[in-house]
């Protein structure tokens, strides 16, 4: 019998540019009357990394291009944002109906590039981390360090998904532990022989950490207990497509 659990934690206070995220998660902790554990992970919400690094857009400091004033304004849009949107893009998938599908300079291919007003308040937008894969070793260093064993970490962020209604939670940077399984050439029960399992744990991990994060409840970070996770030096980027596979570019 597996067992899994994950605990949503809250009360880590506001967080701010150069504000220690360690403390910040500490305090959760406590809180929730929470000690962690050999084999826990830590899923946290990109939105607390990017303000303690201070990722934030002041809108009254941007003037709009033109293209983007141009663009906002058909589709009813704050100019300012799409401008903040095509500056953070390294290349546009698409542009229409009021969307913009972008590809950020982590490789990422999402909506506006990762720029998002929610949970931030007044003329503020906040951007991606600028490397999460560096954010989230520098969180499990720090977390190693104040607990004495390995804690991999997570950062998350909610993608749409081709094909799919509905937004879920994907890890956009990975400490710790291998992102993904790759079950090719084990037989499964029947005997067939695995061919193109490779299954993104670290995405699956950050999805179901969702559920108990929510989007409205301030809850940042997910404590998750009880996936045999590997070991290894794995990262976000593991769970990027390559451009040569890439069958819809």
């Amino acid at each position: 019998m597996t067992d899994l659990r994950i605990l949503g934690i809250g009360d880590i206070g506001e967080v701010a540019a150069g504000d220690d995220l360690l403390t910040a998660i500490q305090r959760g902790l406590v809180a929730a009357d929470a000690q962690l554990m050999p084999g826990d992970i830590l899923a946290v919400t990109h939105k607390v990394v990017s303000k303690a690094e201070g990722r934030l857009v002041d809108l009254r400091t941007i003037e709009p291009s033109p293209f983007a004033a141009q663009w906002a304004e058909r589709y009813g849009k704050d100019p300012r944002q799409t401008e903040v949107v095509l500056r953070e893009a390294t290349r546009v998938v698409r542009m229409d109906r009021g969307i913009i599908i972008a590809e950020t300079r982590h490789g990422f291919v999402c909506a506006n590039a990762g720029v998002d007003a929610s949970n931030v308040g007044g003329d503020m937008v906040c951007l991606l981390p600028l490397d999460p894969d560096a954010s989230a070793r520098k969180l499990a260093r720090a977390l190693e360090q104040a607990v004495g064993f390995v804690v991999p970490v997570i950062i998350t962020d909610s993608f749409g998904r081709a094909w799919r209604d509905g937004v879920v939670n994907v890890a956009i940077g990975v400490a710790g532990l291998l992102p993904l399984a790759d079950y090719r050439g084990q037989h499964d029960p029947y005997g067939y022989v695995l061919s193109a399992s490779v299954m993104a744990v670290a995405d699956e991990l950050a999805a179901a950490a969702e559920l108990v994060m929510g989007k409205v409840d301030q809850r940042p970070v997910a404590l998750i207990r009880g996936y045999a996770w590997q070991s290894g030096n794995g990262s976000g980027q593991q769970l990027v497509m390559r451009p040569e596979r890439d069958m819809f570019r």
